[in-house]
């Protein structure tokens, strides 16, 4: 069973309540019933139920009547999510009379939904830009406790076994967060931790790359990555993370011992934070291109609450095997 399969019957055994905001969007309607048939999560899509129904109908989707159908415009709980957002954010200037505006949008309706427990977690952007999708999220979702920053996690797939755990690898932050400062970059470290334990299903073995590996460079860079590694174990003294290490010390066991004899990292690592958002990116999509990897994701962590961001490119399977890391996540 590949990770992917892991993960989806992770996802079985909880079922979780997914919210897709954008309920009428082609390709999120084929996952959505994919979803529903393989009992990965419970449903919930919003839209308006008429053109729903019509488009289930015409592409042959009949595990779509399984889903819960929530219309922005006569949403039940309407005045309850209202009332919420004056509360939290009244004193932004939030009223009522905003509030119901702004609930006409699926996307703040969905969030409000998780934010009262009326669903789990969310994934969206198929059709809207990843900060449309983030912006309610950092308005109502915010930050778990002790993180101040969202990131982006990839596991990458590597057909070369010999790298990280049996080939596999999480690089983080690819895809949020630009330029990290070393109390960012600890938290970075941690949340991506625990990705690779609630999603991978692996036990953290965390680099902090450089282009330096233990001193034998001196730059305000390396510092950075030098002081994040020592808040990281501060945050998490379990936490097994090493740093600052290039990136071949931190994969090849010969150069491991020969730069960092007394590293129990170097060598061994299958979490890889890089310094910024510019490294990350440029280094998964090296190894996804390259490589010839598979890269799952990007994998936000850090909120108070999974909420997933898809490329408006994304196929339906890349929408079924988030909403199955989305329902993980919610089970943690």
């Amino acid at each position: 069973m590949n990770l992917l399969e892991i993960i989806k019957e992770s996802a079985r055994k909880q079922p979780k309540k997914i919210v897709l905001p954008e309920g009428s969007e082609e390709r999120t309607l084929q996952a959505a019933d994919e979803v529903l048939k393989e009992r990965i999560a419970e449903i919930i899509l919003i839209g308006n139920q008429d053109e729903i129904r019509d488009l289930a109908r015409t592409n042959g989707l009949g595990h779509l009547s399984n889903a819960v159908v929530v219309n922005p415009e006569t949403a039940g709980k309407k005045n309850a999510y209202a009332n919420l957002m004056v509360e939290l954010r009244g004193h932004k200037g939030m009223t009522l009379e905003k509030a119901y505006e702004l609930l006409k949008d699926p996307l703040y309706l969905a969030t409000l939904m998780i934010k009262l427990g009326d669903a789990d977690g969310e994934v969206a952007g198929a059709m809207n830009a990843t900060g449309d999708v983030l912006r309610p999220a950092f308005q109502y979702i915010k930050t778990l406790p002790g993180i101040s920053v969202v990131s982006g996690a990839f596991i990458m797939i590597l057909p070369e076994k010999t790298y990280g755990e049996n080939g596999m690898l999480i690089f983080a932050d690819c895809a949020v967060h630009p330029d990290p400062d070393e109390q960012q970059l600890a938290e970075i470290a941690v949340a991506t931790a625990q990705t690779a334990r609630s999603i991978a299903k692996i036990d953290p073995r965390v680099a902090m790359l450089s282009f330096s590996t233990k001193g034998s460079a001196s730059h305000a860079l390396v510092d950075k990555v030098v002081n994040a590694t020592k808040i990281a174990k501060k945050m998490d003294p379990d936490l097994q993370i090493d740093g600052e290490l290039q990136v071949d010390a931190a994969l090849i066991q010969a150069i491991g011992k020969k730069k960092a004899p007394d590293s129990n990292i170097a060598g061994f690592a299958n979490v890889l934070v890089f310094p910024n958002l510019e490294s990350g990116n440029i280094g998964y999509k090296l190894v996804q291109r390259l490589a010839n990897a598979e890269a799952v994701g990007p994998i936000l962590q850090g909120m108070a609450a999974p909420i997933n961001d898809l490329s408006r490119g994304c196929s339906v399977e890349d929408i079924i095997n988030m909403i199955a890391i989305t329902a993980n996540q919610a089970s943690k």
